[in-house]
Parts: structure tokens; sequence; C-alpha cells
């Protein structure tokens, strides 16, 4: 029964729903149910573009294990929007699906995944099952111990969701102010992100289920083979990689088959080996600057410190062109550009941007600082970290990638971490 069932309710559903189901029938031929159960997902406001896409590599792996558990679970991507670095004026920047900025096709080749309008389309409208807010135990470690638990606790902080009229929940949900919740708790957790998989199997019986604040929850396998599988199911989006391919070869003479960077558009096929990439005959440079030099950090350098380490690496490596991606406001664009004349840079007509949006410029900063011959980037941000892993995918050299700015009176400059890629 649940097999014909599946087929008739399938059968004008998209071609991810076709497989899901054909996959239902055959791994559950003798099981007694189908469910079909959806996983949302938000994060804290204030993070931006990069901590998110670590964020929804946890949440694969979450989607992963329960799907072992016997329901076939579907992971729902949370729009993009109105994040901290996205401060272009005029541009319409919410709802923003992540088809725009990745591949869904790479992605579903890892784990179901789908937008969050097919969610309302096929969910029979804006409705959200059960929020699960996670926060951390507000006494902290037991004894001074770290331990992985997972309670129903009582809200630390003020919810940011209210009650209407009907009873329903309200909140941000991404921008979509039609959706509603039926319910929402307030979850301590403490532990990798599989540790919600019991209470998602075993307590929580609902189709959809939300979890507000998903960075709490840490990564499964960090750096291992299946976080690398996800990270490298990531594609950017072709248009993106495109108009970053154009860039390089129109102001960096940089082509992927001069620069031993050719790439595949099937990821599961794609195996550079580590040195084998050359990259373009230019310096790649992230700088990282409002919030990073609002807050002292000791480890970011001066405009003048950067723009002497920067031409140190050109003359060392023999190359002419720097390509810099920064968040440097205005009046530091113009000393940058005073300092350094050669300096390169994507800028994007008015037009473009309405197209591309900020999240769209700052992946093709991404894509052409990967494909640099040499990488340096800023201290512990998270935009340098996601060009690091561009970069042992398309098999550059770790000495040419896992590098950063140094403080202009740091004395101690430890350079990043080497994470491997493991297939």
């Amino acid at each position: 029964y649940c097999n014909v069932m599946l087929m008739l309710v399938f059968s004008s559903l998209s071609s991810v729903y076709n497989v899901m189901a054909i996959d239902c029938m055959i791994k559950k031929s003798h099981v007694l149910s189908c469910h079909l159960r959806y996983l949302l997902y938000d994060v804290n406001p204030p993070e931006g573009f990069n901590l998110r896409r670590d964020v929804y590599i946890r949440m694969a792996s979450l989607v992963k294990t329960l799907r072992k558990g016997g329901d076939d679970w579907v992971l729902v991507l949370p729009p993009w929007g109105r994040l901290y670095h996205w401060q272009s004026p005029k541009i319409h920047q919410i709802r923003i699906p992540w088809g725009e900025f990745f591949s869904l096709t790479s992605l579903q080749a890892n784990v179901p995944v789908i937008e969050y309008e097919e969610f309302i389309a096929e969910n029979g409208g804006p409705f959200i099952d059960q929020v699960l807010v996670l926060q951390n135990y507000a006494e902290g470690w037991t004894d001074g111990k770290w331990e992985e638990k997972v309670d129903e606790r009582p809200c630390i902080e003020k919810l940011m969701y209210s009650k209407d009229k009907q009873g329903y929940y309200r909140g941000w949900f991404w921008g979509y102010e039609e959706t509603r919740a039926r319910n929402v708790t307030c979850i301590s957790a403490q532990g990798h992100a599989s540790i919600m998989a019991p209470v998602l199997q075993k307590n929580i019986t609902v189709t959809s289920v939300m979890l507000d604040r998903a960075e709490t929850l840490l990564h499964d396998h960090y750096a291992g083979k299946d976080y690398w599988d996800t990270r490298r199911s990531m594609v950017f989006s072709k248009h993106l990689r495109l108009i970053g391919d154009d860039f390089r070869a129109k102001y960096l003479n940089s082509t992927d088959d001069r620069d031993h960077t050719v790439y595949s558009e099937d990821w599961t096929r794609m195996k550079a080996k580590l040195g084998s990439a050359k990259g373009g005959p230019y310096l790649g440079a992230h700088l990282r600057r409002k919030d990073f030099i609002w807050g002292h950090r000791e480890d970011v350098p001066s405009l003048k410190g950067a723009v002497k380490k920067m031409r140190s690496l050109m003359k060392k490596h023999k190359l002419d062109n720097v390509f810099v991606a920064t968040d440097a406001d205005g009046d530091e664009l113009k000393e940058l550009k005073r300092l350094l004349p050669e300096m390169v840079r994507f800028e994007p007509s008015t037009e473009d941007l309405e197209l591309l949006k900020d999240g769209g410029v700052a992946i093709i900063d991404q894509w052409i600082c990967a494909h640099s011959r040499f990488f340096i980037g800023t201290s512990v941000s998270t935009f340098s970290f996601r060009i690091h892993e561009e970069r042992e995918i398309l098999g550059f050299d770790p000495k040419t990638t896992y590098n950063r700015f140094c403080g202009d009176t740091e004395k101690e400059c430890e350079q990043p971490t080497h994470w491997k890629i493991v297939y």
C-alpha cells in the first residue's frame, strides 16, 4: 500500500522527489511506513555568509544520520538575505534561493535538498510544525567537564517569535511573513549535530521541524570524508564561475588550461592531485577590514603593512598582478589604490549587482582568489577558510594556500592549519 500511494503522490512532483519515492520503495519494501519528513534550520542573525555555509555542512551530516533511522528526511535550504556584509544600497537582498549561488544538482548528489518555496508548495502552505530553538546550557559545563547532552529547557534569551491571534508563532522566517510555526520550544544542546537525531526520530513525530540557532551544534566529522563530500558538493552556480573565469582571462591572463585548474561539473568525479594546480600568474589576497579592525585585532595589519607583504610576495613569486578581495570602505579603497596602483578588483556595475547580489560578488571574489598562483588571507576569517577549501579541491600545493597576513606588531604569526582533503 505504501509503495502504491507513494507512486501516486510523487508522480507530479519534481525529479528529486521521484528519485526519493523510488528510493523509499526499494529500501522499505518490508517496512510498515514510508514517511517523508522535512528538516529546516536557521542561524544566529549576525553570522555571515561563509559561516552559514559551514553550518549547512553540519545540517547535511545530520540529515544523513536521520535517513539511516527509517524516515526519508529532506533538508530544506534556508533562503539567503539580510546579512551583515550585504550592505549594497537599493539592492533587494532577501528571500534569495540557494540556486542563485550554488548548483542544486550538485548538492542533491550528496543529500536530498529542496528550496524553501518548494517546501511551501509540497507541504500545503507556509506552515512549520515544530521550531526547536537551540541554546547552550545555562549552567555551563557540569563540574567543568564537557559532555554531549540535549534537554528541553526554559528559554535563556527572549524568544524571537510571538504568538498571533490564531495561536501560531510568527518570526523572521527568512523574510517570508506568511510563514507560521505551530509550536516553538527551547532545547539546550551540547554536542555534535547527530546528537539531535534521537530527539527528531523518537520524541518528535511531526512532518516538519526547524532547528533555529543551528550553529550551536558541532560538526560530526570535521575534515573527514563526510565533511569533504558535503563541502565538495557545494559547487558554485555556473553563471558565477563563468563570470569569474571571464574576469581571470581578461584582466589576469589566467585560464584553466594554462593554470592546470580544469574543473569537472560532476564533483563526485573530480579528484585533483595535491600540487597539480599551477594557478594564474597573479597573487590572490583577501584583506578583511571593517569589523575586524573595529575590534582592534592584533593579527590584522594596517593598509601599509598589508601592501608591504603583498609586494614582498609578488617579488618572491615573480608575479606582476595582484587580485584583492576586501570589504574595505571607500576611503580605505582609495588609500589602497594609491599604495598599490597595480591592484585588480572585481567591481560590478549597478545592473550587474542587481543580478549577482552581494553574495554572488563574494563568490566571484573567492573563485578568482582560488585560482591564483599564491594566496594570502586574513586570520580566522571564514571567507579565507572557504578559499583554502576551494584551492584544496582544485589541487594546489598547500604552501601556496595556507598563508595569512600578520599584524604590524604581532610577535608570533602562526599560519593557518592545513586540513587535507579526504576522498
